[in-house]
């Protein structure tokens, strides 16, 4: 049987593919451009197109599959959307889904996340919920812009800490439930990095590895706001995610560090240094 991974063109998706390929597992890829999935894998997987809101392509999509990584796209902002599809998890006999969730989401039920692994709980499949902390590839990616142009990072999140975690090592730990899925039967895991962070120890740490001084802008929640819907051109809804978001990291939610990624993989969870370090024509100008 095969390992069906949601997103499969996104970042978390890449990894989690590349590790269970490693680990002999048959994957299906599974996005709404097969396309770019044919491209990208070049023959390594089994690629479908699966969009949450068409249901006609679910059962296809499922054929062979017992295992499913599971992963919200952000313009899905309404959990409900996903209750089709549960359904047709439910009647192709998947065995087993990890879900990618968020840090702290069990004592948070505002954002999506919270009921989504309450449907996977409801649909009686075994499950692994998986709750990291803040991707780095944020930084490195949609935080970025203003790195590289204004030399700053552009965040509300005031003087709170963050436990960030490469998105490299969340497919990691991934791949590591869905090739045990027995062992991680109906389990939570936080997944963290090996330290917390303020956004000045982050611009301090970015200002070493570019050799170029960068600061952190610490705006208000209005002014981040304003700047990404207005001056960005990003989608209304997601900005006002990612507001929420920051307003949490505020509440301390984010600055905790658990040790979940080590005794899932046996590994250290990378650095954010190591990281910036890798990725450093992310943020080079």
């Amino acid at each position: 049987m095969k390992i069906m991974v949601t997103g499969a063109l996104g970042n978390v998706g890449t990894y989690v593919i590349e590790e269970l390929l490693k680990m002999g597992e048959e994957v299906v890829a599974a996005d709404i451009d097969v396309d770019k999935l044919n491209m990208k894998y070049k023959g390594t997987t089994h690629n479908v197109y699966l969009d949450f809101m068409v249901p006609a392509c679910f059962d296809k999509a499922l054929q062979d599959v017992d295992r499913i990584f599971l992963m919200r796209p952000p313009h899905l902002a309404k959990p409900e959307d996903f209750k089709p599809f549960m359904e047709a998890l439910k009647q192709n006999n998947i065995q087993f889904i990890t879900f990618l969730s968020l840090m702290g989401i069990e004592k948070n039920p505002i954002p999506p996340h919270y009921k989504l692994e309450r449907f996977i709980e409801e649909t009686g499949i075994s499950y692994a919920h998986v709750r990291p902390g803040f991707f780095m590839q944020n930084v490195s990616g949609i935080h970025s812009v203003e790195i590289r142009e204004q030399n700053q990072i552009f965040v509300p999140a005031g003087k709170s800490k963050t436990s960030f975690i490469d998105a490299a090592d969340i497919g990691l730990a991934v791949a590591t439930l869905l090739h045990n899925p027995k062992k991680y039967k109906n389990t939570s895991h936080t997944l963290t990095g090996p330290e917390a962070l303020d956004y000045n120890q982050v611009a301090g740490i970015l200002s070493d590895v570019t050799g170029r001084k960068i600061t952190y802008a610490k705006p208000s929640y209005l002014k981040y706001r304003h700047y990404y819907i207005n001056k960005r051109n990003l989608d209304k809804g997601y900005v006002n995610v990612t507001v929420m978001l920051y307003w949490m990291t505020r509440m301390g939610t984010a600055k905790a560090v658990t040790n979940e990624f080590e005794k899932l993989t046996g590994k250290q969870p990378r650095t954010f240094r190591e990281f910036a370090r890798n990725n450093i024509s992310m943020f080079n100008k």
